[in-house]
């Protein structure tokens, strides 16, 4: 009963004019930015940052436009999937294997519609999960010293490169790369500057907001700059016909267990560290395949092939929120963004999150019930209009996201120094993206790198300079065990997983050119 008195207190936050429209907005922007193919979730959360604050909007507001933004696009990213089987990130990439088949036969109305209710019925029942499970996993986190918390910092280094990682030397590096930058500043313990070279505008540190605008959306202007010209300057545009929109009621009734069973495989994915959305929806495509297709119907236009990967990654959406707010650990690279939102609002998450700020972080969660509901409602009749998004040249997005982004740093800042700062991060952004170096671990770096020093200098004067105390309870040893298996597992399983989600696809392209 506490639990659903502080949601109502949630939303008499959310439920005033400014949250509102706050919330329809960022769903609209979000669905755009995550129907376009290759900007996904992520860059789209970024690249609005700047507006949140150019707005001079409070805690609550600005976290609801964002988090708006975060599930919108979770949505919008099967919208090129079935239209054009181009995946607007990778979790929407199982979406392809039926969603465009679908499409080929005339049904991409149908299919756009279905994946809608399936997001809907993923997030909703995610956003439960997060009522329930977040103070649990508070009370846990509540029993953390210095040395568990350096240990969870770990753990999340460890895992962020995600199951699906093949490459963890390159998620290594840009861990430490980012570690690298959170020491540029004042030593907070002897006061002496660190990699500073003189300059004063330094010795506060690089300020994460900077890197993150310049890492994601300066490196996607600098992408578009270098392919200006080719195919990929140019419009895709759908090439198939929306037809009936609204699917038949035997088609959703077949596709309700698929659902149920997905929505809780991808909440699970979602909480767990560094799974993410991309397993949530691989996982749940896979499982359902083996379950239900008795006569070989997924990968030719099965709905329930649309509904699964669907469901799985909204709900693994809504489950990355939780180690986000109960622990302050990020389970998602978007969630890591978030985090990011949250750090330059003066509200820190973890254990004491739902106890000094119960407005933000309850008036967040109603805002996202809000929001789904919004979404479903959006998503529907004007999937026409969201199709055309698809028709926009990004030599006209392009200039939009760039403009947006140094209007937007300015503003929060007022200095030119930090206008370079990102200029020289979306260089080193677009750089490494070409060198298929993972972004996410930098700005985890550049986020945690303070808290995980400040914790494993504690823990060590505490224990008289005995570094043992950090594998010396029950909880750091499970917790570096973790660690451990997170990292290693993506080099022994990660190539498999790769290849059997990049095989289902080619299988259903195949089918595809056969019908």
């Amino acid at each position: 009963m506490e639990l659903l008195s502080s949601l109502g207190d949630g939303f008499l936050v959310a439920l005033t004019f400014q949250n509102i429209g706050l919330a329809l907005l960022g769903c609209l922007l979000g669905t755009i930015m995550g129907a376009l193919p290759g900007l996904g979730p992520s860059n789209g959360v970024a690249i609005l940052i700047p507006l949140a604050f150019t707005l001079g909007l409070d805690a609550t507001p600005a976290l609801i436009l964002l988090t708006s933004v975060y599930y919108g696009a979770m949505y919008g990213g099967r919208i090129s999937s079935i239209l054009l089987n181009i995946p607007g990130d990778e979790p929407a990439m199982m979406t392809c294997l039926d969603g465009y088949p679908m499409a080929r036969k005339g049904q991409a109305g149908e299919a756009l519609a279905l994946s809608g209710i399936a997001s809907f019925v993923g997030a909703f029942f995610a956003t439960w999960g997060l009522v329930f499970l977040a103070p649990q996993l508070v009370k846990v986190a509540l029993l953390f010293g210095p040395a568990e918390y350096f240990a969870l910092f770990v753990l999340a280094f460890a895992t962020l490169g995600g199951i699906s990682s093949t490459n963890q030397a390159k998620a290594a590096f840009a861990a430490a790369l980012g570690l690298g930058l959170a020491m540029i500043g004042v030593d907070t313990q002897t006061g002496v500057p660190r990699f500073t070279f003189g300059e004063v505008h330094l010795y506060d540190g690089i300020d994460f907001l900077v890197a993150i605008v310049g890492l994601f959306a300066l490196s996607e202007v600098f992408i578009f700059l270098e392919h200006r010209g080719t195919d990929k300057d140019s419009s895709t545009g759908p090439k198939v016909q929306i037809g009936r929109i609204i699917p038949p009621w035997s088609m959703v009734r077949s596709c309700i267990p698929t659902m149920a069973r997905t929505s809780v495989l991808g909440f699970i994915a979602g909480v767990l560290p560094g799974a993410g959305a991309s397993l949530g929806s691989f996982i749940s495509y896979s499982m359902e395949k083996r379950l239900v297709d008795r006569e070989n119907t997924f990968g030719t236009g099965d709905p329930r092939g649309v509904a699964a990967p669907e469901t799985g990654n909204n709900a693994a959406a809504g489950g990355a929120l939780v180690p986000m707010l109960a622990l302050g650990v990020p389970g998602s690279g978007t969630t890591a963004v978030l985090l990011a939102v949250l750090l330059a609002l003066n509200i820190t998450p973890g254990p004491l999150l739902f106890t000094n700020n119960p407005d933000v972080v309850w008036g967040l969660i109603a805002a996202l019930f809000i929001g789904n509901v919004m979404l479903l409602v959006l998503n529907i009749p004007m999937i026409g209009l969201f199709t055309r998004v698809l028709m926009v040249p990004p030599r006209i997005l392009m200039p939009i996201v760039a403009m947006i982004s140094f209007v937007g740093i300015y503003g929060i800042s007022g200095s030119t120094f930090d206008l370079v700062v990102m200029i020289l991060f979306g260089i080193g952004g677009w750089v490494l993206r070409k060198l298929d170096v993972p972004l996410v671990p930098i700005i985890l770096g550049t986020l945690l790198g303070n808290e995980m020093e400040v914790n494993l200098r504690r823990a060590v004067t505490i224990a008289d300079g005995d570094y043992s105390v950090l594998f010396g309870s029950p909880l750091t040893i499970g917790l570096w065990s973790i660690a451990i298996i997170g990292f290693i597992m993506p080099m022994v399983a990660g190539k498999m997983l790769k290849r059997r989600m990049q095989l289902a696809k080619k299988t259903g392209e195949d089918t595809d050119l056969v019908d």
